[in-house]
């Protein structure tokens, strides 16, 4: 298949492997964190971890929307969908994510409720136009990818006066999560997780371009490479990392150039703009509350929003007290660490948000990653 399978050569693989075997540099360290859950899918998938020299660390972030998506907004959405006149709707991967006192949506679907399953904003929009008789709601969520699709389907509400349509927003921004896990103590005072340069996301950056990761390179002297999601493209910009620190620069370097430029999708940009603005805050599992991180709907569409609709109010609810989903997502942790990981938390019945995704650093670890090194 044409772009996937030359992504996926072996001999090449090995290749570029060498490469960064050749190119490291003894007494320099090189621990890399792959911001994007799509990366540490493909990371686990493909073994990439077993091709490079130890002194290459990956370190996964919070790259996953399910994953970071704190447990008080999974509650309120449980409690939407328990509405008898609503009809929910989201993908498929927030059903089965755990709210407080193990209810997820999968259960509440299984005790009446009426959650659906959609694979695009557009399909909840057709839902609500088809039942008028049911106030029906998008549980959106995602990075700057998911975002303009939402705001379409907000503008056709709006033109289309969809009364008993509306959108519980969880939209939230790359660029924030990156600037809080560099202002963290863990990176900046304490060190306990050595950053050394990033892997920037695939999909986000092909809507908001390359540009705003280069304050990041500058300000905080972290070289940043933009990749894709195959196993060539990881490599490659391991590789490009690893010169980037040898040389002492700190720049943004643009692997995958076949789909993203320097100033991304600007019509994709003003689409969003239109329709949400900032939050002065959000709150992100692992991270907590982050500064200007999330995205709520504009006062012009507030007739189809979701939090105002239904008095949606804030609500911070802690993890399970045993799950190390947090930590792992700051990069703490690896999924091995955690206690209850492959024993009392599997993709069966799953304790934290990582392990549902299959972005999940531990749903990725479980399926490709547990059994390594046991012989």
């Amino acid at each position: 298949m044409k772009y996937i399978d030359e992504f996926r050569d072996g001999a090449l693989a090995r290749n570029i492997a060498a490469s960064i075997a050749g190119e490291v540099e003894a007494g320099l360290r090189y621990a890399l964190m792959e911001f994007c859950g799509g990366h540490t899918h493909a990371i686990s998938r493909y073994g990439i971890e077993d091709l490079l020299p130890a002194q290459v660390r990956m370190i996964h972030g919070p790259g996953c929307p399910v994953c970071v998506l704190p447990m008080g907004r999974i509650d309120a959405a449980i409690a939407l969908a328990g509405r008898p006149e609503v009809t929910l709707c989201t993908y498929g991967d927030l059903l089965r994510v755990p709210g407080s006192k193990r209810q997820s949506l999968m259960k509440a679907k299984a005790a009446g409720a009426d959650v659906r399953m959609v694979t695009s904003a557009a399909d909840a929009l057709g839902i609500a136009a088809a039942f008028p008789d049911r106030q029906v709601v998008f549980f959106a969520i995602g990075f700057e990818t998911t975002t303009p699709p939402t705001a379409v389907v907000l503008k056709q509400a709006k033109a289309r006066d969809l009364a008993n349509f509306s959108v519980f927003c969880n939209h939230v921004l790359t660029p924030a999560a990156i600037g809080n896990i560099l202002e963290s103590p863990e990176v900046r005072q304490l060190g306990t997780v050595p950053l050394d340069g990033f892997i920037g996301p695939a999909h986000v950056s092909t809507v908001i371009g390359s540009r705003p990761y280069e304050y990041f390179a500058e300000e905080y002297q972290k070289p940043v490479v933009i990749a894709g999601f195959e196993p060539l493209d990881v490599l490659q910009a391991i590789l490009m990392l690893v010169r980037q620190i040898n040389q002492g620069r700190y720049d943004v370097e643009n692997e995958f150039s076949r789909a993203v430029t320097r100033d991304g999708n600007r019509k994709a940009q003003a689409l969003v703009a239109e329709v949400f603005e900032l939050r002065p805050v959000f709150e992100w599992r692992g991270l907590g509350q982050v500064p200007y991180s999330g995205l709520a709907i504009k006062q012009a569409y507030a007739a189809w929003d979701a939090e105002r609709r239904f008095a949606i109010a804030a609500a911070s609810v802690p993890d399970h007290k045993g799950c190390d989903c947090g930590a792992i997502l700051r990069g703490l942790k690896k999924p091995s660490d955690c206690k209850l990981f492959g024993n009392v938390c599997t993709p069966d019945n799953p304790i934290g948000s990582c392990m549902v995704s299959a972005e999940g650093a531990c749903a990725a670890h479980w399926t490709y990653g547990r059994f390594r090194g046991a012989a």
